[in-house]
């Protein structure tokens, strides 16, 4: 084997020299060609070849050269853009992010390098945001608010921040931090009104205010605000703008709050927006306060000034008879496959309502205030569907007040300044404060009358009632006044206009049942059955003369009811 080996090599060697031959045979022949051709010397020839081998080489070495560095160029390209496209959702994208950098590195929220020289910071955190929510533990120190997801609009009173959170956050968990969040900021949690964002868990709308809420008080609105607003206005918000409740059709409300806060002086302006803009309504008033309510007698179905229990209980029987009438109308047109009948709104408002519910500490008395209590609830739970809605008002909102059955009857709720959180439940419910960005009442100023927490379609807003000037109430008064008298001159001749017509001509404000009966054909002479003919015929409960027990019918009463339907 040894021997062949050494046998192949030289072998190599012999055709290593050939060629090394035949190489030097073509180039000397090519160089002859030429020197023949150009007629140099063997000298100018070999240089001249020489020189051309050398360029052709070096351009060869350059085309090379630029080659590879137009193929790198595109290779770099082609992994920045890799590097730049937005990463791809995973289930751990902490752990994705740290498994591409590698390890000893730190990296942020956004999966960008935190640490170290080649750390590049792809969108800027916003600032004032980030630590205030990382210092409030909304977020953690890897999180951030980015400054191209924010938006900062000036209002009237302040400034209102709309922000998107990090993936791993939601809307709820900067309203549980509210307080905080407001205590980095160095104000209030009344400075703050948080909003929630319908289409995105993580956007966040937050206003944040100057100065405390209603330190300068906004001016009253015109007719022209009151009647542009959609719903029925109850006060300013925080900003100045109109907020109240979209109807009160089909909803009851309950306005609580401690005395000398500013109840009355709300609903007066509750009154007077709704004569202005709700259209054409029956008003109930019973006034527990004497006079709190008396501005608006004049344009009232009834009106009572008193606080005895019967009063109410009156107006709560005449109601429900109204119910059971409208209920009754309602069931024969489904009955004759009519379409249903559309009825005017009335308002039963109740100024002082605890007093009504209260007994005397007796069984007899307990008894009455548990009858009074049913009555009540019948109303407000069945009178919805009718068009009727009740208002109550209470200076004492303990669980004793108003009655349970009575009070859940109630969709809307206003709580002003009270002292404690379980009478602010009583008013708001037992589960308020587990609600959307929930407001606590005893956080209010109760110098400032008529501010209060506004608890409707599980949204909570403070507002502040309208505190109308006496002369603008007269004004809307007298309006709606003369509105109602020409609606009655067109009410066809019936027998409770020829009732009013014979108290007008006798210049009377009260008619005793005797007298008027006979005057409108009613001939029997038992008192029961002919009071019972006489109010069928009417439509209209009798009452009692003030300061006396003759029953009959007021003036006032007569006309009301002729300017309201069924």
């Amino acid at each position: 084997m040894g021997r062949k080996k050494q046998q192949g090599q030289g072998e190599d060697t012999y055709g290593q020299l050939a060629g090394a031959i035949g190489g030097l045979v073509i180039a000397f022949g090519t160089l002859a060609a030429i020197k023949d051709k150009l007629g140099l010397s063997w000298f100018a020839t070999v240089a001249l070849t020489a020189g051309a081998l050398v360029a052709l080489g070096y351009g060869a070495l350059r085309l090379r050269t630029t080659v590879k560095r137009l193929l790198a160029g595109e290779a770099r390209t082609a992994t920045a853009l890799k590097q730049d496209a937005p990463a791809q959702p995973t289930d751990a994208p902490e752990t994705a992010a740290l498994a591409q950098v590698g390890p000893g590195l730190n990296t942020g929220a956004e999966g960008q390098l935190a640490d170290g020289p080649a750390a590049v910071e792809a969108v800027p955190a916003h600032p004032e945001l980030t630590e205030a929510l990382v210092t409030s533990q909304v977020l953690d120190r890897t999180e951030k608010i980015r400054a191209d997801e924010v938006t900062i609009v000036p209002v009237a009173t302040g400034e209102r921040y709309s922000f998107l959170l990090p993936r791993t956050r939601t809307y709820q968990d900067v309203e549980k931090r509210l307080v905080n969040i407001a205590g980095w900021y160095g104000v209030s949690r009344l400075h703050l009104k948080l909003e929630r964002d319908r289409d995105n868990e993580r956007r966040v709308h937050l206003l944040k205010l100057n100065a405390a809420p209603f330190s300068q008080p906004f001016p009253a609105p015109t007719r022209e605000e009151i009647r542009a607003f959609d719903g029925v206005p109850l006060g300013h918000d925080v900003t100045g703008a109109l907020a109240g409740v979209p109807t009160l059709d089909k909803a009851s409300m309950v306005v609580a709050g401690m005395s000398q806060t500013g109840k009355t002086t709300l609903i007066n302006g509750l009154i007077t927006c709704l004569l202005i803009a709700y259209g054409d309504f029956d008003l109930y008033l019973l006034d527990g306060k004497f006079c709190g309510l008396v501005t608006f007698e004049e344009n009232c179905v009834r009106y009572e000034s008193s606080d005895d229990p019967a009063v109410f209980e009156s107006m709560v029987d005449e109601l429900n008879d109204r119910v059971a009438r409208r209920y009754a109308k309602k069931r024969a047109a489904k009955q004759n496959r009519q379409p249903e009948p559309k009825f005017k709104p009335a308002i039963f408002v109740v100024d002082e309502a605890a007093d009504f519910f209260a007994d005397d500490g007796t069984a007899k008395g307990k008894e009455r205030a548990a009858g009074i209590a049913e009555k009540a609830r019948k109303l407000a739970a069945k009178s919805l569907e009718s068009g009727i809605s009740v208002v109550l008002l209470t200076q004492r909102p303990d669980k004793d007040a108003i009655p349970v059955q009575v009070r859940n009857q109630c969709q809307y709720r206003l709580c002003l300044y009270v002292e404690s959180e379980g009478t602010a439940k009583v008013a708001l419910g037992d589960s308020y404060f587990t609600t959307a960005a929930p407001i606590n009442p005893t956080h209010l100023n109760p110098s400032i009358r008529g501010q209060a927490v506004l608890f409707a379609g599980g949204t909570s807003t403070l507002i502040r009632g309208f505190n109308f000037e006496d002369e603008f109430m007269w004004e809307v008064v007298d309006e709606v006044a003369e509105r109602q008298k020409r609606v009655l001159e067109a009410v066809p001749v019936s027998p409770l206009t020829q009732a009013i017509n014979l108290m007008r001509n006798n210049g009377t404000d009260f008619i005793p049942t005797a007298d008027l009966a006979p005057a409108l054909g009613i001939t029997e002479t038992s008192p029961g059955e002919r009071g019972k003919k006489l109010s069928k015929l009417l439509g209209v409960t009798p009452g009692k003369a003030e300061k006396s027990d003759v029953r009959g019918y007021s003036l006032t009463d007569l006309i009301a009811a002729a300017a309201s339907d069924a």
